[in-house]
Formats: structure tokens, sequence, C-alpha cells
């Protein structure tokens, strides 16, 4: 809540689009905020994420409880056909989804192309999401997952792909996938100055 969120004012309009599910797509290293993200500008409306139905599950259903994200639980390493199914049935229900493409366990920034499959069966709008954190900690994880610093700056960007622009799903994953990418710039470390 201490965060300072920055957003194009086209982004805070693509965001705050209501009377419509929308499908949130972003990174696993950038989970931490999107629930603010959700709070800030989708007020009311409830947004899920899909957990593993596994034990390792189970404190991230936790997590996303305290933070006020609701859980579908289900095969996330491959959105297999029930999760989705799941997850269809919640954006049909008018709730937000939010779906990491490179989760559980990477490769990072490869988009896997069982959100677009989601999104397409509900008729619902794809929302890229970046995050640019201008300070994060970064946990030493396969993703290098961001936890932005209290009362620091998070530059937001939301890009719109329409549902019935995902028809050719690998092709079009490939596509946002770089879109994503580029919209999630890293930021290197500083340089440690050496005192002459």
């Amino acid at each position: 809540m201490t965060l300072r969120i920055v957003a194009p004012a086209e982004d805070v309009r693509n965001i705050k689009r209501f009377g419509q599910p929308i499908v949130f797509v972003l990174w696993h290293n950038r989970l931490f905020a999107i629930s603010e993200l959700a709070r800030r500008y989708r007020s009311g409306h409830p947004i899920y994420g899909l957990v593993s139905a596994s034990r390792d599950g189970a404190w991230l259903s936790a997590f996303f409880a305290a933070v006020g994200i609701r859980t579908v639980r289900g095969s996330s390493s491959r959105l297999g056909q029930e999760a989705a199914t799941a997850l269809v049935e919640v954006l049909r229900a008018g709730n937000d989804v939010g779906i990491t493409p490179d989760g559980p366990r990477g490769p990072a920034y490869e988009l896997k192309p069982g959100a677009l499959t989601v999104a397409r069966r509900a008729q619902a709008l794809v929302m890229l999401v970046g995050m640019d954190f201008e300070s994060s900690w970064r946990v030493p994880s396969w993703d290098g997952f961001h936890v932005p610093m209290p009362f620091s700056r998070v530059h937001i960007r939301c890009v719109v792909a329409e549902a019935d622009a995902v028809d050719d799903r690998d092709e079009t994953a490939h596509r946002l996938g770089e879109r994503l990418v580029g919209i999630n710039p890293d930021r290197k470390p500083s340089p440690v100055r050496r005192r002459a």
C-alpha cells in the first residue's frame, strides 16, 4: 500500500474497463504487485489467480487470500483442461483472472499459450501488464522474483490485446510474449563507485 504507482492515462483507462472480464497476463516475477494494482484500479471487481493443486500451492493460496486475490486450484504447470475450464467459468461470471504464463517454474519470460486459450474460450479481454520497479529486492529464484521496496515507485503499463486476435495460438503467444518483455524492463543494479 506504500507503493507509488505511476501509469500513463491511457493505461489507467484500460485497466478501469468495467463491464467486461479481463485476463491479466504478467510475468511470474511481477506477481507481488498485482494485488495492489487490482485494489487501486479494479475495486469491487474480484480477481482470481491459478494456483497449483499440489501441497506446494497451499502457501501461495494463503498469500493470495491475505492480499485479496481469490484462487482457482489446478494444474498451473500445464494449464490443464480442468484448470482452464474453471478459469473460463470465473471469467464468464464477470470476474477477472491473473495468469503468469511463464510460471510456475519457467523458463522465465517465455509465454506459454494456455492463457490465450482461456481468454479465447471466455471471449475475455487480454491485458498485458508491465511493471518497472525503480527499487526492488530480487529473490534468488528461477525468475529473479521482484519484491518492491516500501515507498518506492512502480511504473505500470497495461496494454490491451483483444481475445479475437488469439486464433493462431503459438504465433500469437510468441508475438505477445515479445510485447510483454518490452513493457517489463529489468533494471540493472547501479555500479559501485569507488573513492579516488
